[in-house]
């Protein structure tokens, strides 16, 4: 049975990487191998393959056959093609030195087909990634004259809302009046006016009352007189009002029970005529007694 250069897999899940061996075509692919060529990478853009040049060419010219993945990793790294100028060589088409040429001008030609691909990749990257830059800083932009937007008009409507705090405070601190504060002014002054009134009606009153009876009696006379002089004119205030009038009232009737007192000689006089009887009712018992008898 032939010997075959083929991959073993190695590395985790969903990130292989391959081992190029040579092995018997019989062996499992993961079992036992001859010999280790190269490692086979393909995670990489562009892949990444590290090969044993001199034996991979000494297995092919032993007439091992290579899978056709590891066909294309040794035709990828210039294997297939140095077989075959050593084939024209043996055949006498061309000497060494011609195939060494054409080989170098081969690889040459490789490897800045390899450079370019990769040049590609880093340009296109590069042009990604600055599309995305400029993508990004336009939405930056864009964010930022929105919350300048929203910023100008939170500021406006403060700035306006602080000049009508503002102006309210000054019409306050002027104690300028409006229309309708003008006529609260004038319902307050006409209620107070109101309740000013009765009172001073009950004042007066009270006062006459307490007049009229003293002016009878000469006793309580001097006392009226003196209430007349004393009185006091009504104040503004209700309350005093009604504590002034309170103690008038009690001043009249104190004065009122001084005068219906009677005076000691008064007295006296009903006490004697309660105790000594008179001559006429002596007389009229001694009429009614000799009637009797009769």
């Amino acid at each position: 049975m032939p010997v075959k250069i083929r991959l073993t897999r190695q590395g985790r899940k969903r990130r292989p990487i391959y081992h190029i061996v040579v092995a018997d075509s019989r062996a499992p692919r993961d079992g036992r191998f001859i010999e280790r060529l190269g490692i086979y990478n393909p995670n990489t853009n562009p892949a990444t393959i590290d090969l044993n040049f001199d034996k991979a060419l000494d297995w092919l010219i032993k007439g091992a056959q290579p899978t056709d993945t590891c066909r294309a990793i040794l035709s990828y790294k210039g294997v297939l093609i140095k077989k075959h100028l050593l084939e024209g060589v043996k055949k006498g088409a061309f000497n060494d030195e011609e195939a060494n040429s054409r080989f170098e001008k081969w690889m040459k030609e490789k490897e800045a087909k390899i450079q370019a691909k990769v040049d590609n990749l880093t340009k296109s990257k590069e042009t990604e990634a600055k599309k995305r830059l400029a993508e990004e800083t336009k939405i930056k932009e864009t964010m930022a004259s929105e919350l300048a937007k929203k910023r100008e008009q939170a500021e406006t409507a403060s700035a306006s809302e602080e000049t009508e705090v503002d102006e309210e405070v000054a019409v306050e601190d002027a104690g300028i009046a409006g229309p309708a504060d003008e006529e609260n002014v004038a319902e307050e002054a006409a209620q107070e006016a109101e309740v000013g009134a009765p009172v001073a009606d009950e004042a007066a009153a009270g006062e006459t009352a307490s007049v009229k009876p003293e002016l009878e009696e000469p006793v309580a006379g001097n006392s009226a007189t003196e209430e007349k002089v004393d009185v006091k004119p009504v104040a503004k205030d209700a309350a005093s009002e009604q504590k002034e009038v309170a103690e008038n009232v009690s001043e009249d009737i104190a004065a009122e029970e001084v005068s219906e007192e009677p005076s000691l000689e008064e007295t006296e006089a009903k006490k004697d005529t309660d105790i000594e009887p008179s001559d006429d009712t002596d007389a009229v018992a001694d009429n009614s007694e000799t009637d009797k008898k009769e």
